[in-house]
């Protein structure tokens, strides 16, 4: 057996528990030096203690598997997905080198990511469109990644926003105000309702005038999120300024929706104080609709704020966010666990979140499972939106929240559910160019790299059965 050095992992599950390390090495029938040693990963897990764990606290042994190399073996997977790359490793092969060669790993799906820019932007260019209107990687996609990257949690921002919470006072229902009053007192901004026709902006800031125009049909939580993200920008500006200079983002108009997107980070930071939000989450058990009701917030708010909780010794459960439309685009996806959300073929049509379409309003629940067997918690809900009066279009999506097996029994949904061995699981992939389950009867395209059963005198229920 391969040695397994957790130290990270066990250091988070016991915090997240609340154990002291005596306590730890009590239920596990260790010394307290020994479990010192696994978390600083001097000593691996043997086989015994790692059943201990898993028994003691209804964990999967995959529960302590790296999270980034779980992240990694997806991306190196899809990448040897690709037709043109062509399927020349196995599955065991892909894993090893992933595990033993980490840095080689990056590179390829770095390069493979760059090549099918190149590749988009050639068909892009060939089929008529303006070069000049040709891009590299699409910025939304680079905040997204670099969000993904840090595991969506950023503590030169949440951290300073908990400090300003608390020095402003702020208390659910009363944050508007005090949030009016901070910009007026720190920074000599004006709010204001007018000068904003129903329709068009949410906000609109005048910097020479430090006049802030707020739409005046925007709700309670809406309008402390502006208001927010705009204290944001004066209080931190060189810190988000700084955060955006760190990564290598491909052009301006990629670091300027960064910063607006480290921006609404702060805000929702601010807004649901990192400590106080996590208490809350805890005592209500995850249950969405009490945590909206006690900040007065929605529930998309509510749900990315919960995939954020990832602060070092206050840990909230590890979520994965996704926001997808009715066609099936990922509008919004942010991820603090191994979950993979693939860049090739769309999503998987099993998933929860396109059932979760046909019952608006409701929270439905899965236990979903990939491909190399990992097992995932998942809810999803419809949101709507209202953009204008009658006759205008609204906007409806999804929101899905997941998070790894073993941390379903921390959330209210999971009552009544089986969740063990007899737990009722869907299997689901990343797509149906990458998935691969090739006995799929929803698949939408048939597996690359496996040839297909083709026979006039047979017929199946798969739509692209697989030779032999």
């Amino acid at each position: 057996m391969e040695k397994i050095y957790a130290g990270a992992r066990l250091r988070q599950l016991r915090r997240d528990r609340g154990l002291s390390q005596v306590a730890l090495a009590r239920s596990l029938d260790v010394s307290p030096s020994y479990v010192s040693q696994l978390e600083h990963d001097t000593r691996p897990l043997t086989v015994p203690v790692l059943l201990r764990l898993t028994e003691t606290f209804g964990l999967d042994a995959e529960f302590f598997a790296p999270q980034d190399t779980v992240r990694l073996v997806a991306d190196v997977r899809e990448v040897f997905a690709d037709a043109a790359v062509a399927d020349t490793l196995s599955a065991g092969e892909l894993d090893e080198l992933t595990a033993n060669l980490p840095g080689v790993a990056r590179a390829l799906v770095g390069l493979h990511r760059r090549y099918r820019e190149a590749t988009e932007n050639l068909a892009a260019i060939t089929g008529g469109r303006d070069p000049e209107r040709v891009a590299g990687p699409m910025p939304h996609e680079e905040i997204r990644d670099y969000f993904y990257q840090r595991q969506n949690y950023v503590a030169e921002l949440d951290e300073p926003a908990e400090r300003l919470a608390v020095e402003l006072r702020l208390r659910p229902g009363e944050v508007r105000p005090a949030l009016v009053a901070a910009l007026a007192d720190r920074h000599g901004v004006e709010v204001t309702t007018r000068g904003i026709e129903p329709g068009s902006d949410q906000h609109r800031y005048e910097p020479d005038r430090r006049v802030l125009h707020l739409a005046p049909t925007l709700r309670p939580g809406q309008a402390a999120f502006r208001l927010a993200s705009q204290l944001a920008l004066l209080e931190v500006g060189e810190v988000i300024d700084r955060l955006v200079a760190s990564w290598a983002f491909g052009s301006g108009t990629a670091r300027r929706l960064a910063r607006i997107g480290l921006a609404n980070y702060f805000a929702g930071a601010l807004v649901l104080p990192y400590r106080t939000f996590l208490g809350v989450a805890e005592r209500y058990r995850y249950d969405i609709a009490r945590i909206c009701d006690h900040f007065g917030v929605g529930f998309e708010t509510v749900c990315h704020r919960l995939s954020t909780l990832q602060r070092r010794n206050a840990r909230g459960v590890p979520f994965s966010f996704v926001r997808v439309d009715r066609a099936g685009n990922i509008s919004k996806r942010q991820s603090a666990t191994g979950f993979h959300f693939s860049r090739v073929g769309g999503s998987c049509p099993l998933w929860v979140i396109y059932e979760a379409f046909g019952s608006p309003g409701r929270v439905l629940t899965q236990i979903a499972e990939l491909p190399d067997g990992k097992k995932y918690f998942w809810i999803a809900r419809t949101v709507s939106r209202t953009t204008g009066g009658h006759g205008d279009p609204g906007k409806t999506f999804v929101v899905g929240l997941g998070c790894e097996l073993p941390h379903a029994r921390r959330l209210v949904y999971s009552d009544g559910l089986a969740l063990g061995e007899e737990a009722r699981v869907t299997p689901i992939g990343m797509g149906c160019r990458v998935c691969e389950r090739p006995a799929c009867p929803q698949r939408a395209f048939p597996l690359l790299g496996r040839p297909l059963r083709v026979d006039e005198n047979s017929s199946t229920t798969l739509p692209y059965p697989p030779a032999g």
